[in-house]
């Protein structure tokens, strides 16, 4: 019988990825006495260890959430934006279809949507590869699903906000015009949860997650939540823009076409039917791969830009 695994694909244990994977571990062997979770290290652009891990469990399902997400970090990094997100998922991909994976879920992000940072359009580019992956093969089913801010993550504005405050009572925000999207972790695990579940053929999932909240104002708020005053106890300074991050991110550009599902709470892009020639497509792939590799920061711009017009960087 086949099992579900919950295997984190994570990248580079010595960057202290693997940490997460040991925390988890811990947590549901103390919390939830479960004992069977079987912790895995490993590189998603080892493409040789991937298929390894596919053809030993084979799992039913796959939760890829493996990616560089910190939008500054990769502008001054997109040769590894490029080589891990783009590249790592094209291994997930091909050993999903070659061992039969039930289900891919694609974690991807707002920032996908008419991207203007090396990270967003990293992540468009996958969003493609999955509709493309979803027309080539009816055993498994593919589906991606676009996150705004999810506050209590690693890394998120709410736990920036929170050290800034304990260790210089100074909080940073790049614009006070800028506006994000934010979910609960439990909303953005209702979300993968319930997409794994509905039909999916390259489509894109959306929660519904009302108004943009303005930084400034949510930082305001933070600082009173945290018992202190702004301009008392805490001060806000703005530090500019950090490399090409939008004032005010999107769920869905005007090209998609946004329909209602069963879940009142989420929204459904449709895979486009007639992409782009797929052979294209993968040649602009390998194009970039290799542009990548050379670490030329302009021609990886200019593939991208070829891969996805919308890209405005």
């Amino acid at each position: 019988m086949r099992k579900t695994i919950f295997v984190e694909l994570n990248f580079l244990a010595f960057l202290g990825g693997e940490n997460r994977i040991f925390d988890i571990e811990r947590e549901i062997i103390e919390k939830k006495k479960y004992l069977n979770a079987i912790p895995v290290i490993c590189d998603i652009r080892n493409r040789g260890k991937i298929f390894k891990v596919f053809e030993q469990y084979k799992p039913d399902f796959v939760f890829h959430a493996a990616a560089h997400k910190h939008v500054p970090l990769m502008e001054k990094n997109p040769d590894e934006a490029i080589l891990n997100n783009v590249f790592g998922t094209k291994n997930l991909l091909d050993a999903s279809v070659q061992f039969e994976v039930g289900r891919f879920i694609n974690i991807s992000t707002d920032k996908a949507v008419n991207p203007a940072n090396i990270m967003g359009a990293s992540k468009r580019v996958v969003e493609l590869m999955v509709q493309y992956y979803a027309l080539k093969t009816d055993k498994v089913k593919f589906a991606s699903v676009r996150f705004g801010n999810v506050l209590g993550s690693r890394g998120s504005v709410a736990e920036i906000f929170k050290k800034q405050i304990k260790e210089t009572d100074v909080i940073t925000i790049t614009d006070p015009n800028m506006e994000r999207y934010f979910m609960l972790i439990p909303e953005a695990v209702q979300l993968v949860l319930q997409a794994s579940i509905m039909e999916a053929k390259g489509e894109i999932f959306v929660l519904k997650m009302g108004e943009p909240v303005n930084i400034l104002e949510f930082a305001k708020g933070f600082v009173k939540l945290s018992g202190k005053e702004v301009g008392h106890d805490i001060k806000i300074k703005i530090i500019g823009n950090r490399g090409n991050e939008k004032i005010t991110e999107e769920l869905w550009s005007e090209n998609e076409r946004v329909e209602k599902t069963s879940n009142p709470y989420i929204l459904e892009i449709p895979s486009n039917s007639t992409p782009p020639d797929e052979k294209e497509f993968f040649a602009k792939l390998s194009k970039l791969e290799l542009v990548a590799k050379s670490f030329d920061v302009e021609k990886i711009k200019s593939v991208l830009k070829e891969i996805i017009p919308e890209y405005n960087s």
